[in-house]
């Protein structure tokens, strides 16, 4: 009597469940959910805001003022405003506070997207956490370790000597920070190579297509970034960046296969 309605074919990406679960989730729901995973946010960035700022002199100390020292000759740091001090301490202890508090930041993020994975794929959201904080303190890590230092030993060097290197403290944390949040997120392009294809908007096939382009656009970055115009240096910035391509070009193909034996299988 009842015509039998047809089963909803899964969509990629996405389960029945996942489905059903958008069906339920109006868009005040929606907002309601991103609020409080900006709260629990906001929380952890708190608590790790607190950690920093006990140990704040030696991050000071050891962590963002020793580089400018170990440099031949060092570089000297000044401050030039009464309340200079304060508000580069500050500035320190929230970025130190952001970094510590990544893997928490990246955790409720992928919280948040969860609802729009495959059930079989929820129970990698910690795999996916890890891979993304590795991704982004492994950034971190070569900025500090790699870039940071030549960067630094070069402008201590550079120019005449009848000009006195005397840079503000402000100028100096601003540049540190920026090129160690810089670095990070550059580090996370496999990982987002890997979610852009899953959701078939990147092809492999695309990004081989396109290869001599990535390839132009990434030395054009290198060579901005670079303090000098040797080509040595420039490779040592630019390699990098052009392995995280290649690999980027192969976790797309992962995820490619993947996304092809989901719609294969519904």
């Amino acid at each position: 009597m009842f015509k039998k309605e047809k089963p909803v074919k899964e969509l990629p990406g996405f389960s029945d469940e996942s489905i059903s679960n958008e069906r339920e989730m109006t868009f005040l729901d929606h907002l309601e959910e991103l609020r409080w995973r900006i709260v629990k946010i906001i929380i952890g960035l708190i608590v790790a805001t607190g950690i920093c700022g006990i140990f704040s002199d030696w991050i000071v100390n050891t962590a963002i003022i020793r580089p400018s020292q170990l440099t031949n000759p060092p570089l000297s740091l000044i401050n030039t405003i009464p309340y200079g001090q304060i508000t580069f301490y500050m500035i320190v202890i929230l970025m130190s506070g952001i970094i510590l508090s990544s893997p928490w930041i990246l955790y409720q993020f992928w919280k948040f997207i969860q609802p729009g994975l495959l059930e079989r794929e929820r129970q990698y959201i910690s795999g996916i956490v890890f891979f993304t904080t590795i991704c982004f303190l492994a950034g971190v890590a070569f900025a500090y370790f790699i870039m940071l230092p030549y960067m630094l030993q070069f402008f201590a060097v550079f120019g005449t000597q009848g000009i006195q290197n005397m840079i503000s403290i402000h100028e100096y944390v601003s540049f540190v920070l920026q090129l160690i949040l810089i670095s990070g997120l550059i580090f996370e392009l496999p990982m987002v190579s890997y979610f852009l294809a899953r959701l078939g908007i990147l092809t492999p096939k695309f990004m081989r297509k396109y290869r001599r382009h990535a390839i132009v656009a990434i030395l054009i970055i290198a060579a901005i970034v670079t303090p000098t115009t040797d080509p040595f240096t420039m490779g040592v910035f630019a390699l990098p960046m052009m392995l995280l391509y290649e690999m980027s070009i192969f976790i797309a193909g992962i995820a490619k296969r993947k996304r092809e034996a989901v719609e294969f299988a519904g």
